[in-house]
């Protein structure tokens, strides 16, 4: 199965509110768990620099909407979740696009001309308190995307202009160095995401102060944010015009069909807006609940939310390493540049043996992972209920040797035994690099069973 390549930056600055999950934190998660995608999220922190310099709040909101994607849902296993600040290549990869990008197209980038629009109203210097990040902030956007050949990029349409201008400078590459070297991104805008109204029936947005809180401040917090929603002053017992209500817009946001006509039928039968608030409470904490738990659990453990993006950065650059020496050659670079294997390979050392190393995944179930000398993840175990199986599991494979069967897919490889699937690779960019993991993983379950 030919598999699209879908990617999505988060902003790091804030914390979620009722509507961000509903517009884009929900879609999106939904969305990720298609067989025919590939998708990859990443925490826009670079980004985050231009909007804010104070460094408490960059390091906080990192963590919190880290949490929050996760306890949402975002399952770590199926999709590439990383911060882009521990992705190196990504601003090399600016430089590289930087050099071949017009001034003029930066010219017209939105947000750089609003800036001066303001500027020249209010009679100051055109580019007064404009920064070279302001004025970069596509090239950087670009090499966000073109870094790992993402086919869609799901953007509001605040951003389609960034994603023109993308795919310009990529096709600006390509036609220097004479090569399709990257893929051109296109445009995924989602026409049916839910935009929920706020506490007056604006849009709901932080700028508006009209918020309706996710996780921050608990139950308490979300039940006194839906008692202070905006109604009109029909008495309890008056049919209520549901159409005109944010009440109901919001309930019918997280309702079943079921739920939702039946709410509405109760505010045309004349329901209180006291009752109607206490309902939508009700709703909304029966879902958020369950979540605001995970999170809770995973803002107090700040470790393993760092080890889950660091294994998302391995993966990420399981694709962006290679992809920049392709890149440093195509600009007379690579005959410069030592890799940092190649440097290792000419440093006499000692050879450590491939491992195996057990733990428990966030459902309470078993699981193993092997491990290469060098660190390499070359293997994930399945979820096991009972520690004692997965432990069999390893033994079986240290004893296997040659005699496990690996089946290749589409973008990795399975290792069954015994006719049942154990474990499999991570996701590889294309059947060569999906290869060249193949013979790492036969080598090093060789070893294992060679040193049992």
């Amino acid at each position: 199965m030919n598999r699209t390549r879908v990617l999505t930056g988060i902003t790091t600055t804030g914390t979620p509110h009722l509507g961000n999950y509903a517009g884009a934190i929900r879609p999106a998660i939904a969305a990720s768990r298609r067989e025919d995608v590939d998708a990859f999220f990443f925490m826009a922190d670079y980004h985050a620099l231009i909007k804010s310099d104070d460094p408490a709040r960059v390091a906080r909101s990192r963590l919190e909407i880290a949490a929050s994607w996760l306890a949402c849902g975002l399952d770590p296993e199926r999709v590439t979740f990383y911060r882009q600040s521990d992705i190196p290549e990504i601003p090399e990869l600016t430089w590289l696009l930087t050099c071949v990008t017009a001034k003029g197209l930066l010219n017209r980038a939105h947000a750089y001309k609003a800036a001066v629009d303001r500027n020249v109203e209010t009679g100051e210097d055109p580019d007064a308190g404009v920064t070279a990040g302001l004025y970069m902030y596509p090239v950087l956007m670009a090499a966000d995307i073109l870094a790992f050949d993402a086919h869609k990029v799901p953007v509001g349409r605040d951003q389609i202009q960034h994603l023109e201008m993308a795919r310009d400078i990529a096709q600006r590459f390509n036609h220097i160095y004479g090569e399709d070297f990257f893929v051109l991104p296109e445009v995924q805008i989602e026409e049916q995401v839910a935009t929920l109204p706020g506490l007056d029936g604006r849009k709901m947005s932080k700028s508006y102060d009209n918020t309706i809180p996710l996780f921050a401040g608990g139950a308490r917090a979300l039940r006194e944010a839906v008692m202070r929603i905006v109604t009109d002053s029909r008495l309890p017992g008056e049919p209520k015009d549901p159409e005109s209500s944010s009440l109901y817009t919001l309930y019918r946001a997280f309702a079943s069909d079921t739920d939702a006509a039946a709410f509405r039928s109760a505010l045309e039968s004349g329901l209180s807006w006291g009752e109607a608030k206490q309902a939508l409470f009700d709703l909304l904490e029966g879902q958020i609940a369950p979540m605001r738990e995970r999170y809770d659990a995973l803002i107090a453990q700040p470790a393993h939310i760092e080890a889950i993006l660091q294994d998302g950065a391995r993966k990420a650059r399981a694709i962006a390493t290679p992809k920049m020496a392709r890149l440093r050659d195509a600009v007379g670079l690579g005959s410069h540049v030592v890799s940092a294997s190649a440097a290792d390979a000419s440093r006499p050392r000692a050879e450590k043996p491939p491992r195996l190393a057990s733990f428990r995944d966030e459902d309470g179930r078993f699981r193993f992972r092997l491990f290469a000398g060098d660190g390499e993840e070359l293997l994930l175990s399945r979820a096991f209920d009972d520690p004692k199986a997965a432990g069999v599991a390893q033994k079986q494979l240290r004893q296997a040797g040659g005699a496990v069967a690996l089946r290749p897919t589409a973008t990795g490889v399975v290792l069954e035994l015994d006719g049942s699937e154990v474990g499999s690779t991570p996701a590889y960019a294309d059947e060569a690099a999906r290869d060249q993991a193949l013979g790492r993983l036969r080598e090093a379950i060789a070893q294992l069973a060679g040193a049992a």
